[in-house]
């Protein structure tokens, strides 16, 4: 959170946002399943501005092999935001910032995915950010569990993620870049559908706790309309690869 700026409205007088959305719209979401042939589960993810491939290749042999655990795969998980993907040109390569999400990246997905049935091997998960609108590590989360399931990984679950925080002293759902900047806070969640379990959560900013309640509820609601997105997106993959397969898509 970049903290309020009162020299930017984020809402109008009707309530509206910059975007047009109202406080409780999710922006436009994309979905694309198998979308890189050399990797063994892939998916492409647009989230307003957002742009996010994810990549899962494994499980293979570790490297270095001194990394093996005998009881189950390790699972490596990689968030990079592209040099390209923010107005001003990033220094490529992994900052403080996304060593952090991967890790807590990783812990969410540690707990979703059924290591236990390949020891001695690793699972790697790539995330590139193509492009950032705010809410990456939610867009990243959601893509790489398309990506594991693409690959054919036994998971519990897919792990859907979303966030809402407070602009204009109103609670909002899924913040854009201006609002995430200028706003006053912002919740990131990621859950397990099925179970309702906090995945990873985190928060920045200041809300009172009736904001803070409320935000929890808008953001676990808003993790469960992507889960929705996440089933058809790939019921819609599969569908059509048994009718016939890629070449005889319309």
């Amino acid at each position: 959170m970049g903290g309020h700026n009162p020299g930017i409205k984020l809402l109008d007088k009707d309530g509206k946002r910059i975007d047009g959305r109202g406080l409780y719209d999710l922006r436009p979401i994309k979905m694309e399943i198998g979308v890189l042939k050399k990797a063994d589960g892939s998916a492409y993810l647009e989230w307003g501005g957002n742009k996010v491939m994810a990549a899962v290749y494994g499980p293979k042999p570790v490297m270095p092999r001194h990394l093996a655990n005998p009881y189950k795969a390790v699972l490596m998980y990689r968030y990079n935001m592209a040099p390209f993907s923010v107005d001003d040109r990033k220094r490529p390569g992994p900052d403080r910032r996304s060593i952090e999400i991967s890790k807590i990246s990783r812990d969410a997905l540690e707990r979703i995915v059924m290591t236990e049935y390949f020891p001695n091997t690793m699972i790697e998960i790539f995330v590139e950010i193509l492009q950032a609108d705010a809410g990456t590590r939610c867009a990243a989360l959601t893509a790489a569990s398309l990506a594991l399931a693409d690959a054919g990984i036994p998971m519990r679950d897919l792990v859907a993620a979303c966030a809402a925080g407070k602009i204009d002293g109103k609670v909002a759902l899924d913040l854009k870049k201006e609002e995430d900047n200028y706003g006053e806070s912002d919740m990131p969640l990621a859950i397990s559908p099925r179970t309702g379990d906090i995945l990873l959560f985190q928060m920045d900013g200041l809300l009172t706790k009736e904001e803070y309640l409320e935000s929890l509820h808008l953001a676990l609601e808003g993790a469960k309309k992507v889960s929705e997105m996440q089933k058809k997106a790939l019921k819609d993959k599969y569908k059509i690869e048994t009718l016939g397969g890629e070449d005889d898509k319309v």
